[in-house]
């Protein structure tokens, strides 16, 4: 027995000497060929800040994949910032290029709601008024943004080209590791982002000072890092870079004879702040390449803009192609084919675009607020969501609950299923909620000469969320209106308005003056089913008119001296389908418009003037199609045809003008027909318009006409064709449309010259 102890205890013995040498000797000798074998070098690539210069980057970095060298990580500030972070997470040269040059960055740089999830009225207001802003009353009356832009739209068009790290992470585990640079400006410190949610940081990171609103983090207030720190070198050198290959996009100093403008001062002013360190940033680079952005600036986002600014960073990069490729051969690399290509194929993960909502997060936002959006999208845990279906909600958010910004989160794979999947968790994210909205427009034509309109949205946080609207227009017709419209769980929006009119109206026979009219108009609507969603508008409802005639002018002609008409109420009924889905409010180059109306006036709620009350049947179709990228055409039919006993002045047909409904509801154009004539009862027209894009914004329009109008439908071809033709043209601009139009009609046979600056209303 002690034998067979003895034993045992050698062989535990021996057993533990053998395991335990088995497993020390491996790591020492790991350890001694560890040391024996050099790190690899280690290149970072720094982007400085610049606007919309710093797509110049683009084209930088297309020379440096040519030359074979490996990115190990990138720093980068503002718009370098945006470039370098869109890279580091998996986006390749090619995709950064379509990237930018697919944006309409007049939108993306606004806070404008995306038009194809806003209602009629949105799209409308957005194509109305030129400046919009907050405001608060009362004694905090105090935005919380602190910029003119919130910045709500580059939001999303982040998330989209970082997915799928939407959350917050380790940015040393991005594809390509990254940082970049914010200023916080309550203690005027530069703030480097290793971490966090990537948006964000390249948001906070191109924070103009005033332009955008600043990111907030903390008791942190985060701007523009070009203003502590424009060309990060130095945060690249903490990070590991043994090689630094810079790109710089900043504009040159002005001279004291070029600062003779606000515009040059204040660019001066952030030319000077952004170049805080930069000489000693340039001094650690070990390749500086210095683009050539002079004649651009900040804004130039426009297509030619683009094209040379990404040119200019490929021909500035290459500049340095023998330093590029002597580093790559130091780095064992051997330069590429002259096609861009990257050199490590670092491809995002795929994003699904449908997600089965494993859970529901709704972020600052009230019980009532999530209560009405799982009701009206009919959300719940279990059933799938996509990517569109998420911008709709949000876009909501802004529209039905007053958000000022609406933001949606998705993370993957992040809630475990029974089933031994797992689901997405959506995290719908809400701001502060919207102040009061103040709009203005202004424009100015040679018939109406100078229009001002000013609309106030007053909206209510109720259980129902409801809102009141007032417009007030001055210049020869006067309005002033009022809209309360309520919000349900649901796309009715229920509306009640009411309207004040003043009108001094020339209307015109052949051309000639023959009439002015003075009257005021006083209209109440209710429309119980008002149904809006997206590019649809249907409503059914009633309304109530009075026209209050104060004065009518004539001329000398015999046929012409009527009376001034009686004062007139009417009861009306009515039903309207509108529908609107051309891709551009005033030049669309795709898309389909429609607008049906039938409309049954009475005097006495059922007749009109003791007989059948009037039908009116309005309705206008139009194409819109792209030949190439510069032609398109729009051809329309369009017709008003009223039935019953002799109608009223006021409702009878009247035509002219560029646009439906500008002097009197009933208005249909034509070309070559200016302000307004008297038309028969039947009424139908026929166009066809050619658009030519000059550029991107020069806009050149021709359009051909024809009409017959009629007191009797059997009547309709009787009668001489009217016929019109028009040449325009535009340039489109923030402000809304500037242009003039030379036209010419066989009814009044003169030409007619109208200029029109401004947006139309």
């Amino acid at each position: 027995m002690r034998k067979l102890v003895f034993i045992l205890t050698v062989c535990l013995c021996l057993g533990y000497t053998l395991t335990t040498k088995g497993q020390t000797l491996p790591d020492n000798e790991v350890k001694m060929k560890r040391a024996s074998i050099p790190l690899k070098p280690k290149v970072g690539i720094v982007f400085s800040g610049g606007g919309a210069k710093g797509v110049a980057h683009i084209g930088a970095l297309r020379v440096i994949e040519r030359a074979g060298i490996p990115i190990d990580l990138i720093t980068g500030t503002s718009m370098g910032s945006i470039v370098g972070g869109l890279y580091a997470c998996g986006n390749s040269t090619a995709k950064l290029d379509s990237i930018v040059r697919a944006q309409d960055w007049t939108y993306v740089l606004s806070d404008k709601d995306d038009l194809s999830h806003q209602s009629l009225q949105e799209r409308e207001k957005q194509n109305t008024y030129i400046i919009s802003t907050s405001l608060k009353l009362g004694k905090n009356a105090v935005t919380p943004e602190g910029g003119m832009i919130i910045g709500k739209n580059i939001n999303t068009l982040f998330n989209a080209f970082t997915a799928p790290y939407t959350d917050s992470i380790d940015f040393n585990k991005l594809p390509i590791p990254f940082a970049c640079v914010a200023t916080n400006i309550v203690n005027n410190t530069e703030y480097v982002f290793h971490s966090g949610v990537l948006s964000v940081a390249m948001r906070a990171s191109m924070s103009i000072p005033a332009a955008f609103s600043p990111v907030r983090m903390g008791d942190m207030v985060l701007v523009d890092g070009g203003m502590r720190n424009n060309f990060p070198a130095d945060i690249a050198k903490e990070m590991g870079a043994d090689y630094i290959i810079g790109v710089s996009v900043q504009s040159k100093l002005k001279t004291a004879d070029e600062i003779t403008s606000t515009g040059s001062v204040l660019s001066q002013i952030i030319d000077v702040n952004c170049k805080n360190k930069f000489e000693d940033n340039l001094a650690i680079t070990d390749i500086p390449i210095i683009v050539n952005v002079e004649g651009y600036g900040t804004t130039s986002f426009s297509h030619a803009a683009i094209d040379t600014l990404i040119r200019r960073g490929e021909e500035a990069a290459m500049e340095h192609w023998d330093e590029l490729v002597a580093l790559a051969k130091k780095l064992g690399q051997t330069p590429k084919t002259p096609v861009p290509k990257i050199l490590i194929q670092r491809k995002p993960l795929v994003q699904p675009t449908t997600y089965k909502i494993g859970q529901l997060r709704f972020e600052n936002m009230s019980a009532g607020d999530e209560a009405f959006i799982r009701t009206k999208f009919r959300l719940k845990e279990g059933d799938s969501i996509d990517t569109h279906r998420a911008d709709q909600i949000t876009t909501s958010m802004r529209l039905d609950l007053f958000y000022n910004t609406a933001d949606v989160r998705i993370e993957n794979n992040a809630v475990p299923q029974t089933d031994g999947t797992s689901a997405a968790r959506i995290n719908f994210i809400g701001g502060a909620k919207k102040n009061n909205q103040v709009s203005v427009g202004l424009r100015f034509d040679n018939e109406e000469m100078v229009a001002l309109q000013a609309n106030a949205a007053l909206p209510f946080r109720t259980k129902m969320p409801m809102e009141l609207d007032f417009t007030l227009r001055l210049g020869k017709r006067i309005m002033a209106k009022a809209d309360w419209g309520f919000h349900p769980a649901s796309f009715i929006r229920p509306t009640l308005s009411y309207a004040f009119c003043h009108n001094d109206i020339n209307i015109y026979e052949f051309g000639t003056k023959s009439y002015n009219l003075t009257y005021n108009q006083h209209t109440l609507q209710v429309a119980p089913l008002n149904f809006l969603v997206r590019n649809f508008n249907v409503s059914i409802g009633a309304e109530w008119d009075y026209y209050n005639f104060s004065n009518l002018l004539v001329d000398l002609l015999p046929e012409h001296q009527i009376s001034i008409p009686d004062n007139k109420h009417f009861i009306n009924y009515y039903a309207m389908v509108d529908y609107n889905g051309e891709n551009e409010w005033y030049f669309p180059t795709r898309g389909a418009k429609f607008m049906a109306r039938y409309t049954y006036y009475t005097d006495n709620f059922y007749q009109m003037n003791d007989h059948t009350g009037i039908s009116e049947i309005n309705a206008m179709w139009r194409m819109s199609f792209a030949l190439n990228k510069h032609i398109a055409l729009r051809p329309m039919l369009y017709g008003r045809m009223l039935f019953g006993t002799k109608p009223p002045l006021i409702i009878s047909n009247m035509i002219g003008g560029e646009w439906f409904g500008h002097y009197f509801e009933q208005q249909t154009p034509f070309p070559g027909i200016g302000h307004v004539e008297m038309a028969w009862d039947k009424l139908v027209a026929a166009q066809l318009q050619g658009q030519v894009n000059l550029t991107q914004n020069n806009i050149v329009l021709l359009c051909l006409a024809a009409g017959q109008n009629a007191d009797e439908l059997k009547e309709l071809l009787d009668y001489r064709t009217m016929l019109g033709a028009s040449a325009s043209y535009y340039y489109n601009t923030m402000f809304g449309p500037l242009g003039a139009t030379l036209s010419y009609c066989n009814l009044t046979k003169k030409p007619l010259f109208f200029v029109n600056l401004g947006f139309v209303f």
